[in-house]
């Protein structure tokens, strides 16, 4: 059984070569080597193209060629005869045809049996879904923007961008997609595309932008500034990888960061106490629950770093850092915020 994305999408590809034979797009004296290339993937990827319930689950209710072709409609929104023409007869019903009335009722069902799914965690049958809505009503950029999140939340930020790029293509005005995608660049790495995502979103809210717009511009922002300067002190000689005590590996994060990141005297605040009532890191690693979080941290060094990326842990540190309060809050309501420990 396929596991992974790219085992499903191997599957995939091996029921649009199997099918090709079947609808007329190939001739039967190709049969010989599409079956060669069949196994091929098959063997390659470590699936089985012919275990039809395998099959079934990676394609879902629509087929390879069926996604591709929302692919080049949201690519040339004005859609293009020649490109109908030349994918063959079967496109014309996905291609060229607006949903009916009936269609966006069904999709709209769909969507909403993926947003029960979202909030029961299921993510893999909310993105179904919102695939199966998709299917019924091709290019909508809600439904795109929903199974974004969903990809997100099952942590394929790469399939979550994608949905959120093409979500912003058909509908920039639509503000939630523009928050995904930023939140999707930020997991892959790239701050300061999440930064412009996110200011695009603002642009778009008007009135200076909501709050959570705010906070994730904000924390991509200030990567964005870390990343800056940490490449002006190594083009100076100085010291950008952090290394030493607390740190989290060559070039990554470390628990002085962490402390920073909570308002600490980690990057050289001063001893007794940090902005606003913050404790020092030293009294902070009184706390057993820190010290031991923070020593599962010190031999993991890509646990480090994804938890220092993550705009979540970024976004709760900066509202206790900024007058949420006044000071640190209780570590042990901390560390059973769901939200934390799914971290």
């Amino acid at each position: 059984m396929a596991t992974t994305p790219k085992q499903r999408l191997a599957l995939a590809i091996c029921d649009f070569l199997s099918t090709s034979l079947t609808d007329g797009t190939l001739q039967a004296e190709e049969k010989d080597s599409v079956d060669i290339a069949i196994n091929c993937i098959g063997e390659a990827f470590g699936v089985d193209p012919t275990d039809k319930a395998a099959v079934s689950q990676a394609v879902g209710s629509q087929s390879l060629f069926q996604i591709y072709s929302v692919y080049e409609k949201l690519k040339n929104p004005g859609g293009s005869k020649p490109a109908a023409a030349a994918a063959g007869p079967s496109s014309t019903s996905t291609t060229s045809q607006a949903p009916t009335e009936e269609q966006k009722k069904q999709a709209e069902a769909l969507k909403s049996k993926g947003n029960a799914a979202m909030a029961q965690k299921d993510y893999p049958a909310a993105i179904d879904f919102y695939t199966q809505a998709l299917a019924l009503h091709p290019g909508n950029a809600i439904f795109l923007s929903n199974r974004a999140a969903a990809h997100s939340a099952a942590r394929d930020h790469e399939s979550a961008k994608a949905d959120a790029e093409a979500a912003v293509a058909v509908d920039p005005k639509y503000t939630k997609a523009w928050s995904r995608l930023g939140l999707a660049r930020f997991a892959l790495g790239d701050a300061k595309g999440s930064m412009e995502a996110y200011q695009k979103g603002i642009e778009y809210e008007g009135n200076g932008g909501s709050e959570a717009m705010k906070k994730g511009y904000e924390t991509a922002k200030r990567r964005v500034d870390e990343i800056a300067a940490d490449e002006a002190a190594a083009a100076a000689g100085g010291d950008a990888t952090r290394e030493g005590p607390g740190a989290g590996g060559a070039g990554g994060p470390g628990l002085a960061d962490l402390a920073g990141m909570f308002g600490g005297g980690g990057r050289g605040g001063a001893g007794g106490a940090g902005g606003g009532g913050m404790p020092d890191f030293a009294s902070i690693m009184n706390n057993p629950m820190f010290a031991s979080m923070a020593q599962n941290l010190m031999s993991n060094p890509d646990l480090m770093a994804n938890l220092m990326n993550n705009p979540r842990l970024r976004e709760m540190a900066d509202s206790f850092g900024r007058g949420g309060g006044g000071g640190m809050p209780d570590l042990g309501s901390l560390m059973s915020d769901p939200s934390v420990a799914e971290m």
